[in-house]
């Protein structure tokens, strides 16, 4: 008997290894074959919409691919401009930023400098390594956004889904000392976002039954859940919850703790029909208790992402009121703090 049970629990998880692998192999093939169709479409060329792209810039000498990032800009500029660093989303164990393409191309086109980057994903670079990467290209832009004609007291981290806990993860980081060297990285460059936009992100990777709990979702986005955490957080039973709040991001909000730098302004847009939907409710909750300006705008009958069809009606009132949230913001930089600040404060 106990060798039938212990056969039985083997072929599970070789069920479930299997399922896991070919529903990624298909999640992969899908999305990136629908940018790369995408991409065929006439208007899909930068150059049409007054826009420049500079591609696969290392921001951190590796040798590997993943730690580049892509640089859009409006063609006809005058002085700096605001930029937006963008993470893409995709369970941190998916796509890419050639696959986001078009997001950097919609924030070009309405004025910033963006920079576009990518990160080690999961499950062969577990968590912290995306975290870990995106305070690296921070550090890279601080060194040569202006360069490039950015204004570093006009920041904004972007992204969505994971990439919505990578912008906030980095966005502690810049506001909170941590232990961490990648997040004292990040906070030495002096740089705080004016705004964050994390979109559909889920902000409690370490609970994926949380939302079920909250209300009832179908089995196969239960099943997704678990296995965005068990290939980014590999092997976190042996990590402590301090081991693992910048995958948590949502907890250090929840708790209230003081920020070492203001926290920036947030835009939290997610669709009604997201099953992250309650992590959203609870950030908007968290950061007014906090003080902090947050707009969460929630768009009736959506799904997951729904922002990135940008033909559609929804999408495009989503762009217009993330864009009048972040030019209204803007207005008020936020300059780099100094490394006599840093130091002392």
């Amino acid at each position: 008997m106990r060798r039938n049970r212990l056969q039985n629990s083997w072929i599970r998880r070789a069920q479930r290894r299997l399922r896991d692998r070919a529903h990624f192999l298909i999640a992969r093939g899908f999305f990136g074959g629908l940018s790369r169709l995408g991409r065929l479409h006439p208007r899909a060329n930068p150059a049409v919409h007054g826009v420049e792209v500079i591609n696969d810039i290392e921001y951190e000498r590796t040798g590997n691919a993943r730690h580049r990032l892509d640089i859009y800009r409006p063609i006809d500029r005058e002085g700096p401009l605001p930029i937006v660093m963008y993470v893409h989303g995709g369970g941190f164990n998916l796509l890419s930023k050639n696959t986001h393409w078009l997001m950097g191309l919609a924030f070009a086109r309405a004025g910033y400098l963006v920079f576009n980057v990518d990160y080690r994903l999961a499950p062969q670079n577990p968590f912290p390594a995306a975290v870990s990467d995106v305070c690296s290209a921070l550090e890279w832009i601080a060194e040569h956004g202006e360069a490039y004609g950015g204004d570093l007291s006009r920041l904004v981290f972007a992204g969505e889904s994971a990439g919505g806990n990578l912008a906030t993860a980095l966005t502690i980081c810049c506001c909170y000392r941590r232990p961490e060297p990648f997040a004292q990285r990040a906070f030495a460059t002096g740089l705080v976002p004016t705004v964050v936009a994390p979109a559909c992100a889920p902000l409690q990777v370490t609970d994926p039954g949380r939302l079920n709990r909250r209300r009832k979702l179908p089995r196969w986005v239960n099943q997704i859940l678990e296995g965005m955490r068990d290939s980014y957080l590999l092997g976190f039973r042996d990590l402590t919850p301090g081991d693992l709040e910048l995958a948590d991001p949502l907890h250090v909000f929840e708790r209230k703790e003081r920020p070492d730098r203001p926290l920036p302004g947030f835009f939290v847009p997610i669709g009604t029909r997201d099953p992250l939907l309650d992590d959203t409710r609870r950030l908007e909750r968290a950061l007014r208790t906090m003080g902090v300006e947050c707009e969460a705008r929630y768009y009736e009958g959506e799904l997951h992402a729904f922002h990135a069809l940008v033909w559609r009606r929804q999408a495009r009132r989503c762009w217009r009121e993330q864009l009048a949230f972040m030019a209204r913001t803007l207005r008020q930089p936020r300059e780099p703090y100094q490394e006599d600040f840093v130091a002392s404060a």
